[in-house]
């Protein structure tokens, strides 16, 4: 099995419909590679290694003093013990992290049986649990303890030595890797427990993917204000952008930018281009021409009739990031 095996339903690819054709005026709004550091620090995301000790809170604090702002936030707790893949979204960004809340996950992690087993039976019992779960959380967790259903998309075995088991896995978010690994124990009728677990991947973020530590972040940072150098910096802070590449999204033109921005939903008129994996009562990312992130919306159709829509409100906007004026009212000439 290789690496391009494992696929998260974030990895479909993006399939668009050209609903009506149309141009961006550059006079307005930015191209999200082509902002300004100052704007990066308010629109940005860091892909954070966290380090085993801390907890996820203490980690993103540290993040704030280290860049000097004021507000920032992480995408999907971590418990102190685990490491790995912490997104951290910067300054007006944070109102984008809710996206990754629901986007898939991916950890590498080490299990311990409590009595030894073949090689061939766990990986029976890891199949066995690579489908929809039922999950309840354990006592020390953060919610409520109601039995509930997650998926595992993938899962495998990658080495047994002893009683230890290194294994991958790919799951829904708010999957529970310890209970996982309990019930993988109870199933084997040996017992198990979690001893070690490293996130790996985060929606479209991934360790191959500009990860880095709080050193990197402050030696970037250091760098810009003593020589004021953002060569580093901006390689390290990605634009907010990155927080939906896994959502479907709905192109609009120009002209119907501001009206989103103004609190209006999205009508037929303003759409260009169509996410074909729509479907109705979907979370759907509102993008511009420049593919800059004006907001969330709830989907009211599929992609098929929005494409053939003529009319009507398509899109119920629900969260807005764009600051209001970047782009012309409606009656404005471009």
């Amino acid at each position: 099995m290789t690496f391009s095996d494992f696929k998260l339903p974030s990895d479909e690819p993006e399939q668009l419909l050209l609903k009506s054709q149309d141009t961006t005026n550059p006079n307005y709004g930015c191209e999200p590679e082509s902002r300004s550091i100052t704007k990066l620090l308010q629109y940005g995301v860091i892909n954070l290694d966290k380090p085993s000790g801390p907890t996820s809170h203490e980690v993103v604090s540290w993040v704030r003093k280290v860049l000097g702002i004021s507000n920032a936030g992480h995408g999907g707790t971590l418990d102190p013990k685990v490491t790995g893949i912490l997104p951290c979204a910067l300054g007006r960004a944070t109102r984008a992290l809710s996206s990754l809340l629901n986007a898939g996950k991916e950890y590498i992690g080490v299990l311990y049986l409590h009595s030894p087993e073949k090689l061939m039976r766990i990986e029976k019992i890891f199949k066995l649990f690579t489908r929809k779960i039922y999950q309840r959380p354990p006592l020390k967790s953060s919610v409520a303890r109601k039995l509930r259903v997650r998926e595992i998309y993938y899962s495998q075995v990658i080495e047994v030595k002893n009683n230890h088991v290194l294994f991958r896995i790919g799951c829904e978010a708010g999957t529970y890797i310890r209970k996982f690994c309990f019930d993988i124990g109870e199933a084997l009728c040996s017992g198990a427990h979690m001893l070690e677990l490293r996130r790996t991947r985060v929606g479209n973020f991934t360790e191959n993917d500009n990860l880095i530590t709080l050193q990197n972040l402050k030696d970037a940072y250091t760098i810009y204000q003593l020589e004021n150098d953002d060569h580093y910096l901006k390689k390290i802070i990605f634009p907010m952008e990155k927080m939906v590449s896994h959502l479907p999204k709905i192109y609009i033109r120009d002209t119907a930018v501001d009206a989103i921005c103004h609190g209006a939903d999205l009508a037929s008129a303003g759409i260009c281009h169509i996410d074909a994996r729509i479907k109705p009562n979907l979370l759907v990312a509102i993008m511009t021409l420049k593919k800059e992130l004006i907001g969330f919306g709830t989907s009211l159709k599929n992609a098929m009739q929005m494409y053939k829509a003529k009319s009507g409100i398509l899109v119920k906007a629900n969260k807005v990031f764009m600051e209001r004026g970047l782009y012309p009212r409606w009656n404005e000439k471009k």
